[in-house]
Parts: C-alpha cells; structure tokens; sequence
C-alpha cells in the first residue's frame, strides 16, 4: 500500500483522495462559512462502522482557516466521567490555551471548590448541574474565537461529557465556530443514552446530521486507482465492491492485505494481515491493543517490557505505521488508524497473553483515571486492586451524579470484592448500586439490589440499616407493579425491625418509612390512611428535604379529600420552600403534586400557572423528566379548557421528550386520546386509550388507569356501542370504590347515565346515578357536583319533567363554566337547548344552540349542534293522540288507575289498557309515569 497525504493531525491516510462524500463535504464546508460569519454549529457525521465517518470529519477540519482542536472517546471511557472533555483539554494546552485547559481539568479532576460537598442526593445533583453549567461556559467561552472543535467517537463519550455538549450545542450557536463529531449507529454496544442525546439534539435543531452512504462500484474503482496508482479490472472491481459491500476501511484493508481470499469482514481482513507481520510488530501490536486508546512510546515500553529493547520497538512502531495498523499524531503518540482493527486485535490475543499485558498497565502507573484502572486489574485477574479501584472510582461517579457510571463501577466492585470483605460491607455496596440503578430507571435490577442488601443486613444484624432501605426498595417494586397490601406490608415488617429503637437515627428511620407508607396511600387514593401515616411521620422527621417532601404528600392527600384552601396552601409552600432552600428533588416531587392535583382536581386557571411555575423550576434544575411530567398535565388541563390544538401539541411533546418516564407516557396517551375522540379520530382514541389502559393495568394505580377507562367509555358512547360504555363505567366506578374515591370516578356519572339511557334502561340510569353520586358525594371536592347536576338534568330530561331538567342543567352548565371545563360544559349547552325545544322555547333554544356551535367549532360535538339545530328548524310536531287518549293521558297524570279512569269515562278497563298501550307506543314511551310528564308538559 502506497503512502497517502496526511490529516490535519498529521495522520497518514491510506487513500489521498477523498472519494464518494463530495455532496456531504460541500455542505460541511457551507456550515463552516456559516460559522465563521458568527453563526455556529453541531454537525453531527453518523453511520455504520468503517463507512468513512472520520475521514469526512478530516476533510472538512484539514482545510478550515480556524483553530483546530481534537479529542477522541474510547470505548471503555464510558466510565469515567468527563475523560472527553480532558481530552478537549489536552488539545487546548497544545493549542496554547492553558488556562482554559487547566480550568476543564480542575473542574473535571476535582470539581469547583467553591461547591458545596456532596452531602446527599440533592445536594449531589446540584453539584452535578452547577459543573455542567461551569464546563459548559468555559467551552463557550474558548469558542469565542474561531475554531473547530473535532470529536471522535461520541458515541463512547461518557454521560457528564453529553452533558456539557448539550449545552455548548445551543451555546455555539452565537459563536464562531463549528463542532464535528463522529457518532456510530448501528451498534448494539453503544449505550442507550449516547443514541438519546443524538436523537435529542438533531431532534430539537441543537445539531445537524448527516449520514455517508456506502460506495458504488464507481467508487470503489476509484479508491482503488487513487491507492494502487493504477487502475484495477473491471472483474476486480466488482469482486471487491461485492466482498466489502462499499465500506471504504473494508475496500482498504481488502487493498492492503492483497484482494486474494477476500475476507468478508473487516475483522478478518485484518487478521490476515497481522499473520505477516514480524514477531516484534505482533508484540507491539498486542500492546497497544490491550491499552485500548492513544499511547506515547514510554507506557509502550512498559506494557512490552523486556521482550523488545527499544530499538526493536522503534522499528515495530515504524513498521506497524507504514502498514496502516497504527497512526502516528503530530504530537508524537500512537493509535490505531480505526477501532474496528484495534478491536480485531484484541480478540485474537490469547487469554494468559491478555491478562499479563493488563497487569502490566497497571503496573506502569499510567495517567489513567481510577475506573480504567480498575478495568485493567479485572483484566489482569487483579480482583483485589480491581474492587478497591472500582469502589473509589464509584464513589467519584455518584458524587457527580454519573448515576450509569456509579453503576456499573459498583457492578465491578461486586465481581472483584474479595471473600474478607463482611456482610455489612457487601450490603452496602449493594444499596448503593441499587441506589444508582434506580437513579436511570433499571427499576428490576434496583429492587433485586435493594432486596438482597436488606437480606445481607440482616444477617448480618443490622436491622436499622435493613430498615432503612426498605423505602427505595418498596419505590422499586411500585414501578414494577405490586400492589398497595403488598408495599404496605413490606414498610410494616420493616418498622416492627425497629421496634424499640429510640435513637436519634431509629427515628429518622421510622419516619422515613412512615413517610413512604403515607405517600404509597396517596398514589392509591386512601386518603384517610394517608393523612393518619403522613401526620405521624411528620412528628418524627426533622430533616427539611424529608419535612417538606412528607408536607408535599400531606397535601396532595387532602386536596383529594376535599380540605379546600388550607390544603392548597400547604401543598403549595412546600414545593415554594423547598425551591427557596435548595431542595431540588423534594421542591420537585411537590411541584408534581402540586401541578397535576390542581389538574385532576378541576383547579384549570390557577393550576395553569402552577404548572408553569413546576415547569420553568424543573427546567432551570434540568430535572427533564419533572418537566415532562408537568407538561403532560399542562396538555391535560389545555384539553379540559377546550385548548384542543395546543393540548395535543403538548402532549406529543413530552411523549416524545419523556422517553423512559411512565406516568409522563400514561398521562400524555390520556390527553392525546381525548384529543382524538374530541376531534371525531375514534379509532385513534380507542388506539392511543387502550395503550394508556394496559400502562394503567401495569401500574395498578387508580390516577393512572380511571382517566383511561372514562375516555373508552366516551370513544364507546359516541361510537354507539352503547354497551362497552357501560362495561367501561361499570369498571370505572369499581375501581374508585375499592378505594373510596370521589375525584376520579365524577366524569363517570354523566357518561354513564348517558350510555344507559342510549341503551334504553332509564331505571339502570337512575341506579347509575345513585351509585356514583354517593362516591362523589363523599368528598364534596369542589366542581365534582356539576357531574351530578347534569346527568341528573339529562335524566329528567328523559324522563319528561322539563321543570326539573331546566334548573338542573342550568346549575350544571354555570358550574362547567365557572371552572372553564369544555368537554361537558358545551354538552350542558347542547342538554339546555334541547329542554327548551321541548317547552316550546324556540328562540331560547337557538341562542344555546349558537353558544354551543361557537364552542363546539371543529370537534365531534359540532355533530350534535347540527343534529338539534335540524329538529329545531322543523318545528314542535303536533300531538297524534286522538281525543279519548288525551283524556286517558290527563286521567294518568292525575294519578288515576285503569279501574278508576274506566269507572270515570264509561268505559271498560281492558278498553283503558288498550288506550294506554296505544299512547305509550305513540309517545315513544316505556312506562306511565313518562305519560304524565308529556301531560305535564301541555300543561293538561
């Protein structure tokens, strides 16, 4: 293989033509021009392995007039954080910008002394969001100047280092200067987060993308002349471009391992070269595959030892340079030309070998970080060393909020932990990974952690320790389903542990776990036991993160309880104190409450602004999944307001923002399902409900599968299955009886009275009333009584008393209207102008029916509006009755029997039955009590 022209970094490259991307490098150099004109940007070059990713990130840095800085990621430094950012350190130190360089790696070695230290969660989060914010401004800052800032392999980079490129993202924008990073995609070895954070940025415009495609013949053809010098057959074209499928790192480890055998991968094609190198480049080679990252010549020596003296090792580097295995930097290190040969290397070095050269890493004592460290002590079958390395390095992780880094550092220190280390100890660092694991949502993996550090507590007789994990364990086991007795049954055990125990730190146990008692009854609506646990762990905690998160809980349960302003206000201080102090996660959880209760609870005008107020707080402690939460909610109350497109953008939004969060998902599947049946969409609403309800099912959880359960009841009822919305209702009410809830079985009433009615069971409509009036009843929540005013109108209504039917759906319509609810308020409308029809009251009616189309404008209720306007435009029909059946009619309404009315017109009784039959069909009828209201109505 001949050699190529060099890279900006002084890399040699193997083909010195840049062949095939001619499209995608004229619109790199276009966002270059933008971005020296004070327009910057993130230009994201994604793809498969080996498809030229870094070559085009080279082209467009070679030729570019700014200051050029570099770093790299590697695939193990995903546990330590901030080691892309040392890297971007290192370039600005070489670049002349110490103190920039020194600033990044203070921050990142040490963190900003002027921080607090970190002394629990929420005060480690704050910490965590502070230095983000702090290595965000000190990139900013050097990017004031131009410059590009070229990054390889994001997609191993570590989770503090996204963070901070989130930032400088939107920072560069208004600055001179362009990031370009390389990030592979299809892989299954990068981690979740790494594709989350890619998918964020080109998602929310932070970064642009683009995408190389694989070479055509063409291409390869061309490759192949610019390498050779000459050009190749036809026949040989096709065969290379068939075997390397146009991945030109294929194309060229095809080139230079000669075209005979064409291995089919790049791994194989690599390995067939290295069977021709000299027993001195295989050693070297080795070396630097175990050190897995850029290396300078003295960690080489070491890590070969006495093997190579360092002639030989010279001449191995040499030859291993010319035969594009290694890359030399122009700073004089080495590195593999791409991951996939470093990675094909190191697979094929034998286990023992692998271990030996791991030891040796170590023993070099390399400025590597703690978690590199513990990684080659693993390796090198080094348990001891690998366990203490792995638990500091954990420790450093948690300390910044590095919750996946935490995690599996601590999964290390569980492989490597040596058999002295107690009971005690080993539940510890149990609790601790359980901690972390909860921390990113890997509930199953936390409960199972968090269970077996209670069991090693307790064997080894520390059971207020065991005691003490019980809350985060019962939290794990909520979000993977199991139900109120069980949790509840988990915290009872627990406290009986601590029975006795009136030390200071036994107190503050029990309170804690009162305190998850108090909240697990809140999520389940039994508000009574709540407020009886969550006043009693109140006495007990003196903590204000605990005080104002069990404030939060005792709040929520008496808003739900009816308890009206004093409830309000309690619920809304402690999430106002806990901002005003600094306790994130707890003012965080109040805001939750606070928001979605006032949502739940018919509170639309002032709970708008709460939920703004939680939402602007969340995002300004870049607590994402808080503010999708909140913003599902704020998309609820857009719904109940008759805000349909904004509630449906709303939601959508932290639908798609709050990937992994369950209530958020929940809650915005409701809302976009009243959206769609709202609109007239009822395959969508029953699509998009049933998702919810399955959630819903999962969670166990009334607030999550009640608002699911009224939607399909809805969607039902205006689909005329007259009988699902039944089922639906039915098994609505059920579940808000279980726990003797009023606030979310109050759509029910309506609905179901509603359904029964189209069934044509006016007495199953009545019971329905009943029923649920009593559970509504209960707690006298504020606006819940308008739902039993309407169905009671609409009952009446059916039932022909008109008198009744007006003043009830006047009250109701007032009462949907003072709260802004849309859903039923424009049906009262519809209800009070139908009543009017039927009393003869045309123009009253018309001016409803006008309200009502102004409201229903563009949604499925607009259906109705015509319906009515249709009969009111033809009129009062004319009674069939004949004579003699009115004069039964009347005699029906005054109460007389079929023996008296025939006794008083003459007449036979059988004759009377046959009379009231005929009137009963005519009239549409089903019973003699409905004859006496159509009577009552004609004032007979």
């Amino acid at each position: 293989m001949e050699a190529a022209a060099s890279s900006f970094r002084g890399i040699e490259r193997v083909c010195p033509v840049f062949v095939g991307r001619e499209d995608l490098l004229a619109l790199a150099r276009r966002r270059e021009a933008a971005a020296l004109d004070g327009r910057g940007g993130l230009l994201l070059i994604a793809g498969e392995a080996g498809i030229g990713k870094s070559r085009l990130m080279e082209e467009v840095v070679a030729l570019g007039s700014a200051r050029r800085l570099h770093a790299d990621a590697y695939a193990d430094d995903r546990e330590t954080p901030g080691m892309l950012l040392l890297g971007i350190a290192a370039s600005l130190a070489e670049a002349g910008d110490g103190p920039a360089a020194e600033r990044i790696r203070g921050l990142v070695l040490r963190g900003d002394p002027t921080m607090a230290a970190p002394e629990d969660p929420t005060t480690r989060s704050t910490r965590r969001r502070l230095l983000v914010a702090e290595l965000a401004s000190t990139l900013a800052t050097v990017l004031v100047l131009p410059t590009i800032l070229a990054l390889e392999d994001v997609h191993w980079a570590d989770q503090l280092a996204l963070d901070v490129l989130r930032r400088v993202a939107a920072a560069v924008r208004e600055r001179p200067s362009l990031l370009v990073a390389t990030f592979r995609t299809q892989d299954p070895e990068v981690a979740e987060e790494a594709t989350a954070w890619r998918l964020e940025l080109v998602g929310h415009r932070l970064a642009e993308e683009v995408r190389p495609v694989r070479l055509d013949a063409a291409g390869v053809a061309r490759m192949l002349a610019a390498i050779r010098g000459t050009e190749a057959s036809a026949e040989e074209v096709a065969r290379l471009h068939a075997v390397s499928d146009g991945i030109p790192l294929h194309v060229e480890e095809l080139v230079a391992g000669g075209s005979d055998g064409a291995p089919e991968t790049v791994a194989a094609a690599v390995l067939s070269r290295t069977r021709g190198l000299s027993p001195s480049s295989a050693a070297v080679l080795e070396a630097a595959a175990v050190i897995g990252r850029e290396f300078d010549t003295r960690l080489l020596a070491v890590v070969v030892g006495d093997e190579l003296d360092r002639a030989a090792r010279e001449a191995a580097l040499d030859d291993l340079a010319g035969q594009h295995f290694l890359v030399r930097t122009a700073a004089g290190s080495y590195d593999f030309r791409h991951a996939l040969i470093r990675d094909a290397v190191y697979s094929a070095v034998p286990s023992a070998r692998r271990r030996i050269l791991h030891g040796r890493v170590v023993d070099a004592g390399a400025v590597l970080s703690d978690a590199l460290l513990s990684l080659h002590s693993e390796r090198a079958g080094r348990a001891r060393e690998a366990y203490a390395l792995a638990r500091r390095a954990a420790e450093r992780a948690s300390a910044l909020s590095a919750h996946r880094e935490a995690a599996d550092l601590y999964r290390r220190a569980q492989r490597t932990m040596p058999l002295a280390v107690t009971g005690r100890d080993r539940a510890e660092l149990l609790r601790r990974l359980g901690a972390e694991l909860a921390a990113v949502d890997a509930n199953r993996e936390a409960e199972a952690e968090f269970a077996r550090a209670v069991e090693l507590y307790h064997a080894a007789g520390a059971d207020r320790e065991a005691a003490a994990v019980v809350p985060a364990l019962v939290a794990a086991r909520h979000l993977l389903g199991a139900d109120y007795p069980a949790r509840v049954a988990a915290i009872r055990s627990a406290l009986g542990w601590i029975d006795g125990d009136e030390t200071a730190e036994g107190v503050h146990v029990r309170g804690r776990l009162l305190a998850a008692q108090a909240a697990a009854a809140m999520l389940e609506r039994r508000l009574d036991d709540g407020r009886r646990v969550a006043e009693e762990a109140r006495g007990l905690l003196t903590d204000e993160a605990d005080r104002i998160g069990v404030d939060a809980t005792l709040g929520s349960v008496l808003v739900f309880a009816g308890e009206g302003e004093p409830a309000w206000e309690l619920l809304r201080t402690a999430a106002e104190e806990g901002a005003a102090h600094g306790r994130e996660e707890a003012a965080a959880r109040a805001y939750r409450m606070l928001g979605s209760s006032a949502s739940v609870l018919l509170q639309y005008d002032r709970g708008a602004g709460w939920l703004a107020d939680g939402i602007a707080y969340a995002e300004r402690i870049e607590r994402w999944n808080d503010a999708h939460y909140l913003t599902a909610h704020l998309a609820h109350v857009r719904w109940a307001t008759g805000e349909l497109a904004a509630a449906a953008e709303l939601a959508g939004h932290a639908l798609a923002d709050g990937r992994g969060g369950i209530t958020t998902e929940v809650t915005a599947l409701h809302v976009l399902g009243y959206c769609a049946l709202s609109s007239g969409d009822l395959p969508r609403a029953e699509e998009v409900l049933l998702r919810a309800e399955a959630i819903g099912e999962r969670m166990q959880e009334l607030q999550r599968l009640s608002p699911a359960l009224w939607g399909l009841a809805e969607t039902a009822l205006l689909s005329g299955d007259h009988v699902a919305a039944i089922r639906y209702c039915e098994r609505g009410a059920a579940e808000s009886h279980r726990v003797e809830d009023s606030a979310y079985v109050f759509p029910f009433a309506l609905t179901g009275v509603r359904a029964y009615l189209a069934a044509g069971d006016v007495a199953g409509a009545r019971t329905w009333l009943e029923r649920v009036g009593v559970l509504v009843g209960r707690r006298s929540i504020p606006g819940t009584e308008s739902a039993l005013q309407h169905a009671a109108g609409v009952l009446a209504l059916r039932e022909r008393r008109p008198g009744d039917a007006k003043e009830l759906l006047q009250s109701a319509s007032a009462g949907w209207d003072g709260i802004g609810r849309w859903w039923e308020g424009t049906q009262a409308l519809l209800d009070r102008a139908e009543c009017a029809r039927r009393t003869r009251s045309p123009a009253e009616a018309a001016a409803l029916l006008a309200e009502a189309a102004a409201r229903s404008r563009g949604s499925v209720l607009q259906g109705r509006v015509d319906e009515l306007a249709a009969r009111l435009a033809e009129g009062v029909e004319p009674t069939t009755l004949s004579a003699r059946e009115r004069e039964v009619a009347v005699r029906i309404a005054g109460g007389a029997t079929n023996r008296e009315i025939a006794a008083a017109l003459h007449i036979a009784p059988k004759t009377v039955s046959t009379h009231v039959e005929h009137i009963l069909a005519k009239l549409g009828a089903s019973r003699r009590s409905e004859i006496a209201a159509w009577a009552a109505e004609r004032g007979a």
